[in-house]
């Protein structure tokens, strides 16, 4: 019985300590499958035996505008009237994307840069003097659309490492991003495009191809390239397709996957070299580390130093580029990419484990950025609910059917275009039928 009650005794201080230590952990840790997160990050001088949660402090009036000092920037904080910025931060713990069962919800989701060198545009038909109230509550007329060197410090990265690229940070190197970051130029001007002369109305009208087959036989070139601006994306093949989606080229989107697979995927095609027209803008969409990686090669004009492209700029890319542009003014890197995430293509996706693979595809990345410089938008070759009648792309010589990889939602994108059609933001070619 002696013996009983000591064994008794130790098992219950045992378990009592247990207790005690399993308490005090669940304190210092935040568990990965948590819908909701506080904002997290070490203050310089003072680290914690665990993260801490920071409180942040009221602002002194209701304004929906805060100040992140550090880069004497404006942030736009949308249903969040709190500073979510801390300009004194040292680099957040790592997180993994693996590590969340779903897409992660911060409590500064809404929060967005802003340009402050936007102009109102003074154009009456503009999709921007909408009255639609939803379009009104997901649409930021001025928010900021490059990257640019000064735009990434402690403070940013930490904030944007919470995001999945190419929505933000996460996983990603400090050194190795902000080192390409830092090549970028500063921009004499952060307005993609100007109002044309002719233009007496004020406004820009802006044409944005895809490469979808509903192009195929259409003879719209000469109508895409009437207007002031031609926006193309990915394998942007021209030659002996002219009849059905034009010439000119003003703005071409891409990654650095995007452009280098087309050039040697479509080769035999005749995109031997992506469009190089007078005055011509490239957009980077950065979607992981090899476009940072691409980035500071070609701002450097050297060869791609590591990865899956290792040496290959020089050989396709960087002459494509060099031999007819000026980087500091041509080249952009697009630093909106989330706003599409949260605020226009949420897909279903992201309520699964693979959550970190989906995202927009580069079409929508390069309609919804025309929506943000341009005034009056028409969109040629993208897919609507009748896709099967059309071939998967408009160069393609035979029926092929559309391919929908599992990182798109392609069902998504096509529902919002038909609906910013239906609701006149935009207008869209439908088919042969809507000619």
């Amino acid at each position: 019985m002696f013996l009983l009650r000591i064994f008794l005794a130790i098992s219950l201080i045992t378990l009592l300590m247990f207790i005690s230590v399993t308490l005090y952990n669940g304190n210092c840790t935040r568990k990965a499958h948590s819908r909701q997160y506080d904002f997290l990050r070490v203050e310089e001088g003072n680290v914690a035996d665990c993260l801490q949660s920071v409180k942040e402090t009221q602002p002194t009036t209701n304004s929906s505008a805060v100040t992140d000092t550090g880069a004497n920037t404006t942030m736009f904080v949308v249903g969040l009237n709190q500073d979510p910025l801390g300009t004194k931060s040292t680099l957040l713990p790592v997180l993994d994307k693996h590590n969340f069962t779903s897409l992660p919800q911060w409590k500064f989701d809404d929060t967005y840069r802003l340009d402050p060198q936007f102009k109102q545009s003074k154009c009456m038909a503009s999709l921007r003097n909408s009255s639609n109230p939803v379009f009104k509550e997901k649409f930021i007329p001025n928010i900021q659309l490059f990257l640019q060197s000064d735009h990434l410090n402690m403070s940013e990265w930490n904030r944007l490492y919470h995001f999945n690229n190419p929505f933000g940070y996460m996983g990603l190197n400090y050194s190795a991003t902000k080192a390409a970051v830092d090549t970028i130029p500063k921009l004499t001007s952060t307005q993609l495009l100007q109002v044309p002369i002719r233009a007496k109305d004020g406004c820009i009208r802006c044409a944005v191809v895809g490469t979808g087959g509903i192009l195929n036989g259409s003879r719209l070139g000469k109508e895409i390239d009437s207007s002031d601006y031609v926006f193309r994306v990915n394998a942007a093949i021209i030659a002996g397709h002219e009849e059905d989606v034009g010439k000119r080229t003003s703005v071409y989107v891409h990654t650095a996957h995007s452009l280098i697979q087309s050039l040697m995927v479509h080769k035999k095609r005749g995109f031997k070299q992506i469009p190089t027209d007078k005055d011509i803008k490239y957009v980077l969409i950065p979607e992981g580390p090899r476009d940072y990686n691409f980035l500071e090669s070609l701002m450097k004009n050297r060869k791609i130093p590591s990865g899956a492209y290792r040496g290959r700029t020089a050989e396709i890319s960087i002459h494509s580029y060099i031999q007819c542009l000026n980087l500091s003014v041509h080249y952009l890197l697009m630093a909106m990419s989330y706003i599409f995430h949260f605020r226009f293509l949420k897909a279903k996706q992201l309520k699964t484990k693979r959550w970190w693979l989906v995202r927009p595809t580069n079409g929508a990345f390069t309609l919804l950025l025309a929506m943000h410089t341009c005034d009056i938008v028409r969109a040629y070759g993208f897919s609507t609910a009748d896709y099967q009648k059309y071939p998967n792309y408009y160069y393609d010589n035979k029926h092929t059917k559309l391919v929908f990889y599992a990182n798109h939602d392609y069902r998504l994108e096509m529902r919002t275009w038909k609906k910013c059609y239906d609701d006149k933001f935009i207008w869209m070619y439908l088919g042969k039928s809507d000619i």
